[in-house]
């Protein structure tokens, strides 16, 4: 017959595999779609350029991962993901605009009234500087539909 201490040992060893697998079966940040492809969105606001930024420098927010060039970039953006993180995280603006969802290039961007904005082509950013505020009004109505919608 097993001894209540041998019963109870073998219950914590159950309880230390049990949280094992539970944390191993959490989401993984490898598996969360690297927005800007990697680039640094801070970079934008702070060095005016895109910078790729750096894995051990990364963070996950709204259900996406993100790359920073350094760890004060990365402090800036956990202290305001909002106001550093590309407009409909990270896709393509113009193509928002026309109702499909596709990835952008991290070095076609413009940031207007302090938004990051992002596009496949450089046409887009010269698309947005003609039209911005119909470009945003459009790429803001489409969004609530393209939000959840895979990438093409």
């Amino acid at each position: 017959m097993i001894g209540r201490r041998a019963c109870l040992a073998l219950f914590l060893v159950g309880l230390l595999i049990a949280a094992s697998i539970a944390r191993a079966q959490s989401v993984q940040p490898a598996s969360v779609r690297l927005v800007l492809k990697g680039y640094d969105p801070v970079a934008y606001f702070t060095d005016g350029e895109p910078t790729p930024g750096k894995p051990e420098f990364e963070a996950v927010y709204d259900e996406a991962r993100y790359r920073f060039a350094s760890a004060q970039h990365l402090e800036l953006f956990k202290a305001d993901p909002d106001r550093y993180a590309p407009q409909y995280a990270g896709s393509c603006a113009a193509a928002i605009m026309a109702g499909v969802k596709i990835e952008a290039e991290p070095q076609n961007w413009l940031i207007v009234d302090g938004k990051l904005f992002v596009f496949a082509v450089a046409a887009g950013v010269d698309k947005m500087r003609a039209h911005p505020a119909e470009m945003i009004a459009k790429g803001r109505e489409n969004w609530k539909a393209l939000a959840d919608a895979p990438y093409r």
